[in-house]
């Protein structure tokens, strides 16, 4: 059988998981391939550090355009992260004739439509399966098996931070900053956790995922993003009282000739499966027009589930090596001159149902003067909900639109805020429905 080496570039938690795969699965990956998979070199910083891995023959080294320049090995998978170094070494791999796998999200979002340039240019496969949702096969999903489907939309759950915060939010009534703390201390969330709970790391993913679907060049810049700081006990408690749920959504729809493509938090009915993804898992719903609704559920991240999306990208390429091709499958799912720039609809075009909380004063008028400045914005009110008075004097008043326009409400906003009704800046949460 051919014998297929492979470079690893990083050889932290995802980077151990991949070399434990391929020497313990070595039989299983030989028997389903048809070649001998050799982790001939690690680039890691400290190569005294032991990882608990049995490597063998394999050599650690610190210098990893080692590998790069290495002329034997024919796969690079590169697992450091960031978007400086790491897009330096994927591109020199791809100018020295190698395939690249990664699961670099932020690389691919910002970068990839150079990366995709440079690997045609030198005619090698660039894969990236790990970059989103983890072990569930959203890539190849997209980019293989609904090759016949015109996508219509997605929705996805791909951040297990803020999954995990919203779940013990949810069950526990816990503060926002509490469970963020107790998420770092079991290793669910980093230290610096703007990336996740802001949803930067969502965005990146969007962004990829949207390029799959649609066949056009990635276009982070364009997505509207917020997080979830803003998400309290009471809203998920009025949530739950609506019959919703709580999640941070990546939402991209197709618009005729524009795509819609946003990340915040959404109130979702029970009815919908993604209401029931919970804790750390991720979860996708892909609406196409020949299969209808597909779902994909999963561990988003961690050591082996990451590491097994890495490896099947290796197999892929490998069987490719083995048959004396690359690029048999486009690398964003379409040839690349058949890639279009197509644009992202404006925030300020959307339509769709707001729960909206304000902190209100107790005194007479007030919501008839909140009520009244929606009206004036072509906001129509579905229902209204009041809680009990706060200590503070202050009401919790929470008011459910019909469908109405993203700017027209964030407009209205404004103008209440200026009064002197409420207290502090308006809750704003978007409701998406089953249909």
């Amino acid at each position: 059988m051919k014998t297929i080496n492979i470079g690893i570039i990083g050889y932290g938690v995802v980077g151990v998981g991949v070399a434990t795969l391929l020497t313990q699965k070595k039989k299983l990956l030989e028997a389903r391939i048809g070649a001998f998979l050799t982790l001939k070199t690690i680039a890691v910083r400290n190569i005294s550090t032991d990882r608990g891995v049995e490597l063998g023959n394999t050599v650690l080294v610190n210098d990893a355009m080692q590998l790069v320049n290495d002329p034997d090995i024919d796969i690079i998978v590169e697992l450091i992260g960031g978007d400086t170094t790491a897009k330096q070494f994927i591109l020199k791999a791809l100018e020295n004739g190698k395939h690249v796998v990664t699961a670099n999200k932020a690389l691919m979002a910002g970068h990839g439509n150079e990366l995709v340039k440079a690997a045609r240019k030198n005619q090698v496969d660039l894969a990236f399966e790990a970059s989103c949702g983890g072990c569930m096969p959203i890539i190849k999903s997209l980019r293989e098996s609904l090759v016949a489907n015109d996508i219509n939309s997605m929705s996805a759950i791909l951040n297990g931070t803020c999954n995990y915060i919203l779940t013990k939010i949810s069950q526990d009534g816990s503060l926002f900053e509490d469970v963020l703390k107790d998420a770092q201390k079991l290793g669910f969330a980093e230290a610096e956790p703007s990336l996740d709970v802001d949803g930067h790391d969502t965005a990146h993913k969007l962004a990829i995922l949207n390029s799959l679907a649609h066949g056009m060049e990635i276009n982070l810049k364009d997505i509207h993003v917020e997080g979830i700081r803003n998400i309290t006990p009471i809203d998920i408690e009025f949530a739950k009282s609506f019959g919703y749920t709580i999640k941070l959504l990546a939402i991209g729809k197709v618009h005729g000739d524009h795509v819609e493509a946003r990340v915040h938090p959404t109130m979702i009915p029970n009815t919908n499966p993604l209401s029931h993804v919970e804790h750390s898992m991720n979860a996708i719903v892909i609406d196409a027009d020949a299969t209808g609704k597909t779902m994909l559920y999963g561990h988003g991240a961690g050591m082996m589930p990451t590491a097994s999306a890495v490896l099947s990208d290796i197999a892929d390429i490998a069987r490719n090596i083995i048959s004396n091709t690359a690029r048999r499958v486009p690398i964003l799912g379409y040839p690349e001159d058949n890639i279009k720039r197509i644009s992202i609809l404006p925030m300020d075009e959307l339509y769709t149902r707001y729960y909206l909380r304000f902190e209100a004063q107790d005194h007479p008028g007030v919501l008839s003067q909140i009520s009244g400045i929606l009206g004036d914005n072509h906001i129509s009110i579905k229902s209204v909900h009041q809680k009990g008075r706060q200590s503070n004097g202050k009401v919790p008043v929470v008011m459910i639109t019909h469908i109405a326009k993203e700017e027209r409400v964030q407009t209205a906003l404004t103008q209440i805020y200026a009064t002197d009704s409420v207290v502090g800046d308006p809750i704003v949460i978007r409701i998406e429905e089953d249909s």
